[in-house]
């Protein structure tokens, strides 16, 4: 991976000795990516403020977040898998779309009404997504129903959503706030905005909606459960905290709950091999979807590499039944899934939530 060089740095914000060792991992990195081929492309069904949509999902290949570039985030490695050099051509961004068309063509009957991008930093950066390949991708899909694009909320403003909800494409911007606890956002996450920064980027996409008159605006907030160095009852009061908190924000429509795994080049990483870490079981997950049913937001979660040790698991005889029970309540936002599910290590993770704290976790692995 190539050096970041000075300018891309975000001085003063976060904690800058975590910044400088994880550039310093990165940096480790050997592998290398075409810029004219996506990171990732796949078909699925997403849960949306009108209903469920057959979803194409895009994560483009720019030349990564700059935050992840000046340290970033303590459990997010996917900068890892950005183009060397730190920027991506129009051409080349085009060409991925391209790329992700045709794999749409080939194996779906029809097209999306649903198309989700993200970039695995800011695609609202325009050092990242420049505003020619912003507007030539939101011609690309004008006929589409809806649009889900990815940001840190410093890059959220009316103008760029109305790239989009000029086209009649109703748009959300999803927002990595990952809790809604500005002291476990900055000490645990090493993410520098406050709650007060979502809020401000919520009311743009707030006033983008009502500005509009063919298509709807607004913010998807996507949350971390169990960020390091917090004990499991920990993680699971301040996400239900979290989730109430961000449904009550004008303008956020749909939390989505993202579980922590363990990715390469990260402190979580560092953690875990050193048995600092656990990932979150997937009875705390359960347990935070039935605890804010009620709340007046789609909540969600889509525990990535659920079952394995490195990912949100239980047992390992379990897991697979829970992941299943998780994935229905996302479509279906019906708690009653979970009375379903029950195996014998569900005593085990009640007996973490009792016993386990920050100074002895993780209890069991």
């Amino acid at each position: 991976m190539s050096t970041p060089t000075p300018e891309v740095y975000e001085r003063g914000k976060g904690m800058d000795a975590h910044n400088q060792v994880m550039r310093e991992i990165r940096s480790r990195k050997e592998a290398s990516y075409d810029p004219r081929e996506p990171t990732r492309v796949w078909l699925d069904e997403d849960n949306t403020p009108d209903g469920v949509k057959r979803s194409l999902t895009i994560i483009l290949n720019t030349g990564g977040c700059r935050w992840a570039r000046a340290g970033g985030c303590t459990m997010c490695g996917y900068v890892a898998e950005s183009v060397d050099g730190g920027s991506v051509s129009h051409d080349a961004l085009v060409d991925q779309i391209d790329v992700c068309l045709e794999h749409e063509a080939e194996n779906a009957d029809e097209p999306a009404e649903l198309i989700k991008i993200y970039t695995s930093g800011s695609f609202l950066d325009e050092r990242e997504v420049g505003a020619e390949t912003r507007r030539a991708i939101a011609e690309t899909f004008a006929d589409r129903e809806r649009m889900v694009v990815e940001s840190l909320p410093d890059f959220v403003d009316r103008e760029k959503i109305e790239d989009f909800t000029d086209r009649g494409l109703d748009t959300d911007v999803a927002i990595g706030l990952e809790t809604a606890t500005d002291r476990v956002r900055h000490d645990c996450v090493n993410k520098y905005f406050d709650f007060a920064d979502f809020e401000d980027a919520c009311a743009q996409a707030a006033r983008a909606d009502r500005e509009s008159e063919s298509a709807d605006a607004g913010v998807k907030a996507y949350l971390l459960m169990k960020p390091p160095f917090l004990a499991e009852p920990e993680a699971v009061r301040d996400m239900i905290s979290s989730v109430e908190r961000c449904a009550d924000v004008e303008g956020c429509h749909t939390v989505s709950m993202n579980p922590c795994n363990v990715q390469r080049y990260t402190m979580v990483d560092e953690l875990y091999f050193r048995d600092g870490y656990r990932p979150p079981w997937l009875w705390s997950v359960a347990h935070v979807l039935e605890e804010t049913a009620d709340v007046d937001a789609i909540v969600v979660s889509d525990p990535v590499g659920h079952g394995s040790e490195r990912g949100p698991h239980n047992c390992g005889e379990c897991d697979d039944l829970v992941q299943k029970a998780i994935k229905d309540f996302d479509l279906r936002q019906d708690p009653s899934v979970f009375e379903q599910v029950s195996c014998e290590c569900e005593l085990t993770w009640e007996t973490v939530l009792e016993r386990e704290r920050s100074f002895n976790q993780p209890l069991t692995r």
